[in-house]
């Protein structure tokens, strides 16, 4: 048996649609600030992603097969990647990012909420483009499919099988019944974080506009900002703060929530995951808050706490705002930042990375090998949330590390091929790969992606798709063995 092609195109059909519905934002955007351009170019590519949804949903027959975890992997990449390359045509059209790569570039960022730019003059941009790059993380960040999935019911579709292909983390948990319901619930939460978060930048001075784009961005842990100095240019305490809290709050394995509005906060708080999270942003602010403040680089230890804890929870949580260069702070400060280029947010989050969950795990297998070392004979199990972790989900996890890094080993070299230093190299690719948004050196959060060549900016493209759908979705396309039918 192959694939349910069926299934396939009566949700790339809905998604089409809701593509092209998504677009009027901007033009509404457009039409505000009389941006007739911007109008044309979204319209010229929204109408007709409707009407071929419309049409494909009406043509493409009802199938009775449910869809299997294989059909939901193809199904993921599939639109993932014809989302961005659509999504870039309006910004090609319209003029503000002439080069199809580059607008390519800027939708897989915007989309895998990576937060990367190749623009060098940001504020130059449109409005309508500026939402449109926001809203995109916004869109990104739960998964188009999973508020797909919200309506797959009336298609007869099961939405497990998509959800574990696209949601970021080792493990996806229901937290109803049915996993329409859950992906509903998922999204009320996610609607309300944004509501809150654009009512609180208005109240601390931010425009409507300014504090829609912002929230879009921190919610769907992205990172695009409307200023070429990102947060800096608010020069506001109250909206760092803002954008902290929910940078964090993001960044925490949505089901935990659940567990708050049920009143069991006890459960959430005692989660492993969420104690190893708190703990790493807590030791890595204070690690920059102090040594930044005795290299000199912070006037007093206040401001070190202040820009270290914005930082710490941008790169954690992989949503890549900044309120300063740090790119100038003490090389330690940067090696911190760098390491938490590698462990990201918690999993079931909107957090990119290779996730806090599986990093204690592996901690938790180290500290397993070192005790049998000692006591052979002993009977050490690796547990998390005091119940025992199957053998087949560490196998799982060992192999995604052992992956992420040799993928990331490969996207260096290839980033190398353009000639800038290896930390310019290496922090490029991990951003990317990581969905973190601004690197070091030349890729630092003072200069854009722009600097590469075309090549290298649609091999890392790519990347941040797949750093998204955690490699093994995107990369068992390459795959013999996913390809041949059942036997």
């Amino acid at each position: 048996m192959g694939f349910c092609y069926k299934s396939i195109g009566k949700i790339l059909s809905r998604v089409l649609a809701m593509l092209g519905a998504a677009m009027f934002l901007p033009v509404m955007t457009a039409l505000a600030y009389g941006e007739y351009v911007c109008v044309r170019a979204f319209m010229v590519v929204s109408i007709p992603c409707i009407l071929t949804g419309l049409i494909l949903a009406w043509i493409i027959p009802y199938s009775a097969h449910n869809m299997r975890l294989r059909d939901g992997f193809f199904l993921v990449t599939l639109t993932w990647l014809l989302l961005a390359s659509i999504s870039a045509l309006p910004i090609v059209i319209s003029g503000s990012m002439p080069n199809w790569i580059d607008a390519f570039f800027e939708m897989c960022s915007g989309f895998s909420t990576t937060g990367a730019t190749v623009s060098d003059n940001v504020e130059a941009l449109p409005h309508a483009v500026l939402l449109w790059r926001s809203f995109s993380h916004w869109i990104g960040g739960m998964g188009i499919l999973v508020f797909a999935i919200a309506w797959m019911p009336a298609l007869g579709i099961s939405g497990q099988e998509i959800a574990e292909a696209e949601t970021p983390g080792p493990v996806l948990s229901k937290i109803s019944p049915k996993m329409s319901q859950t992906a509903r619930d998922l999204y009320l939460i996610y609607i309300a974080f944004t509501l809150i978060e654009t009512v609180l930048l208005l109240i601390g001075g931010m425009s409507p506009f300014d504090a829609l784009t912002h929230s879009f961005a921190t919610v769907g842990t992205g990172g695009f900002g409307n200023y070429n100095d990102s947060i800096a240019h608010f020069g506001s305490t109250y909206i760092d703060i803002i954008i902290t809290v929910f940078m964090l709050l993001s960044g925490v394995n949505f089901n935990l929530f659940f567990l708050v509005l049920r009143k069991r906060f006890g459960d959430a708080v005692r989660d492993d995951e969420f104690k190893a999270y708190a703990m790493i942003f807590s030791v890595a602010t204070l690690i920059i808050a102090f040594y930044g403040t005795a290299a000199g680089t912070f006037d007093d230890f206040f401001e070190g706490l202040h820009h270290g804890a914005f930082q710490v929870a941008s790169i954690l949580t992989t949503t890549g705002f900044a309120t300063c260069d740090f790119g100038l702070w003490p090389p330690l400060c940067l090696m911190v930042l760098f390491i938490l280029f590698f462990i990201g947010g918690c999993s079931s989050s909107t957090a990119g990375g290779p996730k806090v969950v599986r990093i204690l795990i592996m901690m938790r297998m180290i500290a397993r090998s070192a005790a049998l070392k000692l006591h052979p004979n002993a009977y050490i199990t690796i547990k998390y949330n005091d119940r025992k972790f199957s053998t087949d989900t560490v196998q799982g996890i060992c192999a995604f590390i052992f992956l992420y890094m040799v993928t990331l080993s490969c996207l260096t070299m290839i980033v190398s091929l353009d000639n800038y230093d290896i930390v310019t190299s290496l922090s490029a690719a991990a951003s990317c790969l990581g969905n973190i948004g601004p690197g070091l050196g030349a890729a630092g959060p003072a200069y854009s992606f722009n600097i590469f060549s075309d090549g290298v900016k649609f091999m890392l493209s790519l990347a941040m798709i797949a750093g998204r759908l955690e490699l093994f979705t995107l990369l068992m396309m390459f795959s013999r063995r996913f390809w041949l039918p059942d036997e």
